[in-house]
């Protein structure tokens, strides 16, 4: 699960990942090109409560790895500007599997705007820009080699040129017509013939609203103001200040309780970013515990018990026999497996069962 951290100059990105993965990468260089890489554990309270029944040797959390990435420049004429990124960053943009945006929202007289002035909306419209010139500059590439190449090959090959030109072609009016990809519908057919091209506009995204201090009680009415009228799908939107989190991370908790409520916060943004960063990559948690581990284990939403199987290990899917499930909530009232097949809350599910978040399974399977 990889999220890559972008923004304009000046959003404050390097320091949403410094607040997020209490890293300690230098801020203020106003789109730097050093990639900064760090893992955080998805915060999951049901852990803690299943570690005081079981008892076991470590407790696992799930875990998201972010990427803070260079500012691309603006593209001009005959130019696209994420093309100037270093190679290795651009790589890594096209190969996570979304994006976190952070939007200046914040005014500083000590750190200006480069633009002169703050505008959140104008500056989210300004890098989604950067990103579909950046994917119809890659499909237009493509076109081009296809037209090429059309004629030549076997009829097999020419059948799929003809069909990836049509896909390719249809994509690209989309982008002409400033359309993101994550809002066309594309056909899982269609999906396998475009997913080595990783395009940007086609990733969910999490936009973050940096906000000032003075700005944190009103974080509900800016992202309602930002947000209104912007019709992109597979996009969440949500504000923090930045700076303050990272301060609140450097105090001790009794600390950071006083200047929390200080500021008339209720809780840290910081683990409902990460969390919101997990359900945009549309993931759940199904759950296993033992005296050895108690462990959060991410799926897509909408996984089989086969693929939970999976997930733990390929053995267990290849021998898969049953899966046998148990409600976080009622093994937590009833304290052990065994009182949960006593009490008819433990069911055996085949291949087929849907697993949902918070079930706690364990995988049967034969050697």
């Amino acid at each position: 699960m990889q999220i890559a951290i972008v923004g304009l100059a000046g959003s404050g990105k390097t320091t949403v990942f410094n607040t997020l993965t209490r890293g300690h990468a230098q801020t203020g260089g106003y789109g730097g090109m050093e990639l900064h890489v760090g893992v955080v554990k998805v915060p999951d309270e049901r852990l803690g409560r299943l570690a005081e029944i079981f008892k076991p040797k470590k407790i696992v959390q799930a875990d998201v790895t972010y990427f803070d990435l260079g500012a691309p420049p603006a593209s001009s004429e005959g130019r696209v500007g994420t093309e100037e990124l270093p190679a290795d960053q651009l790589a890594r943009l096209r190969e996570s599997d979304a994006l976190l945006h952070v939007v200046r929202a914040f005014e500083d007289p000590a750190v200006p705007h480069p633009e002169g002035t703050v505008d959140a909306r104008r500056d989210l419209e300004r890098l989604d820009f950067e990103f579909l010139m950046s994917d119809l500059s890659l499909v237009e590439k493509r076109i081009e080699r296809l037209k090429a190449s059309g004629h030549h090959g076997t009829p097999a090959e020419r059948e799929a040129n003809d069909r990836e030109l049509e896909i390719l072609t249809r994509l690209q009016a989309a982008l002409v017509d400033g359309r993101p990809l994550r809002g066309e519908k594309i056909e899982p057919e269609e999906e396998k013939v475009i997913r080595g091209f990783r395009f940007l506009t086609q990733k969910p995204v999490l936009v973050l609203l940096n906000v000032g201090e003075g700005d944190i009680a009103r974080e509900a009415g800016l992202v309602a103001a930002v947000g209104a009228g912007y019709p992109q799908v597979q996009t969440m939107m949500s504000a923090l200040s930045a700076k303050i989190e990272m301060e609140l991370g450097e105090l001790d908790p009794e600390e950071a309780g006083v200047f929390m409520e200080e500021l008339g916060l209720k809780e840290s943004s910081l683990a409902r970013i990460i969390k919101l960063s997990y359900e945009l990559l549309g993931l759940i948690s199904f759950l296993t515990a033992g005296p050895d581990e108690v462990r959060a284990w991410p799926i897509p939403s909408g996984s089989s018990s086969v693929d939970a199987a999976g997930a733990i290990h390929t053995d267990l899917a290849r021998g898969f026999i049953r899966a046998e499930v148990v409600p976080y909530e009622d093994l937590l009232a009833l304290k052990s497996m065994a009182e949960a097949r006593k009490n008819g809350k433990l069911r055996s599910e085949g291949k087929t069962y849907t697993v949902k978040d918070g079930d706690v399974i364990e995988i049967l399977f034969s050697k």
